[in-house]
């Protein structure tokens, strides 16, 4: 120790870290939420390895020649007669920018043919380099594919012939639409009002209608007992926690799209938990403030209101991951209160968390935990813009270059207006799900405490269902699967088309669904992601029936329905659903 020093606490160090948040605070707000530190890291890693790889750039040599050669004899090939040969190179199957027939058409066919073949080199050569971490490649390529994307031939009316036949088409009155929808949307953003349309589906009248009663609500949670629709119901009520990422109608959006109204029409007494939107003053609620408040509290009601002694359970997304952390304390402590528990697109295991996750580390975490710092929560602007970007070529620039050049308004959707309609995270819920459950995944490994005593998936014995959807950038469905690994539970999986959300929202008689099931038995052998899909049997049409056929087959025989709500109980009706949750701004 220094002569003069002791080893108390510095007086300066609060004042220190104040200053560094508020500081951090600024990068985070004109970064947009992400780290220049990570980023700056991520391309010194990439670059500095791909200088010591002469074997890798050969390679990359070897490759701009082959496809400069690929795109002069589809050139070459087209010249003399005019004919259309085989093109060089065919968009990726989700890549739509290029499906009109005018982009076959020279010269822009060959425009779109280079953009293809380069976006193809920058692909190899922001991956695969020896040395570098799979944090930093995933950085790298990330952020290489944003500035492609941005760049694209169809975002310029010169090098776009879809463009241009339309504003010949109009005689330029698309480009006059389209800068009435800009200013309109950005009068909207700089007021904080909602997207143009969303007022089409006001919740409460047009989504969220399923009749039903608020019947116990606590500081962070309302619960929502729907009405039955049947003469009889089974004996086990159904429980369903949503994300708070998310609001809760996603699954009671309009009448023929609501899971909610499907599944009471099935026999079953649906119970809904819909979040509290957090503002400052909850900054401190925690991953564990929302068990013990929300799955927890919730069965204590219904197991009063109902009688019940089981509940089936369902979590979607975040609220899965919830529902199994609370459904591993129960096993631990010996609460044997849940028949079965179901997973929507929720990850319990995040060592491939998916694109978004691969993204966090520490420089990360700490801007992120600094954005939260002043407010005391993430706001759903922030998050929103994340997820967009994982698909910027359709969620970005796709959609303005249809708006803002060509003039065209998508219509708007009960999905969409959904999505419009954001929340917000607490600060400590938020760092600790991502310092505890993305970077360390204490879930998996064991390490995961509650009540100060580690939780295990391998404490899951009740059957278990499970959902993954093929198109999902949030909780790849691979990532999902895993819980196969830590549980020796029955698991019956469902791989469904769509993606986090429209897979999901996937009621029968929706056109173009299809999907893939299988089930694992009690301490069966757990298969890889791979090996379950090649014997996976595939069906047409929407898994909600799946579903519902498995929770019949765990359930009792159906008896009267239980009554809304139950005062001399301690749970009277408080007001008809939607609540008033739902409708914090």
């Amino acid at each position: 120790m220094i002569a003069g020093e002791n080893s108390g606490p510095d007086p300066l160090d609060g004042v220190a870290a104040t200053v560094d948040n508020a500081a951090r605070a600024i990068v985070a707000k004109v970064s947009g939420g992400l780290s220049p530190v990570s980023i700056a890291q991520s391309f010194t890693d990439w670059w500095m390895h791909l200088a010591v790889s002469p074997g890798k750039q050969m390679q990359l040599v070897a490759k701009a020649g082959r496809k400069a050669l690929r795109l002069a004899d589809y050139a070459m090939q087209q010249a003399p007669a005019g004919t259309e040969p085989e093109p060089a190179i065919e968009p990726l199957p989700q890549d739509r920018r290029f499906a009109d027939p005018a982009w076959r058409k020279s010269p822009f066919d060959i425009v779109a043919q280079g953009f293809l073949l380069q976006q193809q080199w920058w692909h190899a050569a922001t991956t695969g380099v020896g040395g570098v971490t799979r944090h930093h490649e995933a950085v790298v390529e990330f952020a290489v594919r944003q500035i492609l994307d941005m760049v694209a031939p169809t975002n310029f009316a010169p090098l776009n012939p879809v463009l241009q036949q339309r504003i010949l088409e109009t005689g330029g009155h698309c480009l006059a639409d389209g800068m009435n929808y800009l200013i309109d949307d950005m009068r909207r953003q700089l007021r904080g009002e909602p997207p143009a349309g969303v007022d089409a589906f006001p919740v409460g009248e047009k989504v969220a209608v399923t009749p039903g009663e608020v019947v116990f609500r606590n500081e962070l949670m309302e619960l929502i007992q729907y009405a039955p629709t049947t003469a009889t119901v089974r004996p086990e009520p159904v429980l369903i926690v949503p994300a708070w990422i998310m609001k809760y109608y996603i699954l009671d959006l309009s009448p023929e799209n609501s899971l909610v109204r499907w599944l009471r029409d099935q026999g079953f007494t649906v119970f809904m938990i819909s979040w509290h939107n957090p503002v400052s003053a909850d900054r401190d609620l925690n991953l564990d403030d929302y068990r013990r408040l929300g799955p927890m509290a919730a069965l204590d009601a219904i197991g009063a209101i109902t009688g019940a002694q089981k509940v089936h359970a369902a979590g979607y997304c975040l609220g899965g991951t919830l529902l199994a952390i609370a459904a591993a304390t129960m096993a631990r402590d010996g609460d044997e209160r849940l028949a079965t528990a179901t997973f929507f697109a929720a990850q319990t295991e995040f060592s491939e968390p998916g694109e978004l996750g691969l993204f966090i580390d520490e420089a990360q975490l700490d801007l992120i935990d600094s954005m939260m710092w002043a407010k005391g929560y993430l706001d759903s602007s922030q998050m929103g813009g994340a997820f967009q970007m994982l698909r910027s070529n359709d969620l970005v620039w796709s959609r303005l270059l249809t708006t803002y050049l060509m003039g065209e308004r998508e219509p708007m959707t009960d999905l969409m207006a959904w999505n419009a309609d954001g929340t917000r995270m607490p600060y400590a819920m938020h760092s600790e799900y991502l310092r505890h459950l993305f970077l360390d995944n204490d879930l998996a490994e064991g390490r995961y405490r509650v009540g100060g005593r580690p939780v295990t998936l391998s404490g899951l014995r009740m059957p278990l269902f499970m959902v993954g959807t093929e198109q999902d950038h949030v909780a790849p469905w691979r990532s999902v699967h895993k819980l196969h690994m830590f549980t020796g539970a029955e698991l019956r999986f469902v791989l469904t088309s769509g993606g986090h959300n429209a897979g999901i929202v996937s009621e029968p008689g929706h056109r173009h669904r299809h999907y893939s099931v299988a089930t694992r038995p009690l301490d069966g052998a757990a298969p890889a992601p791979d090996d379950w899909l090649a014997t996976a049997e595939r069906h047409e049409g929407s898994w909600w029936p799946e579903w519902g056929a498995w929770l019949a087959a765990h359930s009792g025989d159906p008896a009267e329905p239980p009554p809304l709500g139950r005062a001399d109980a301690g749970y009277p009706p408080l007001e008809p659903a939607p609540g008033r949750y739902v409708l914090e701004r």
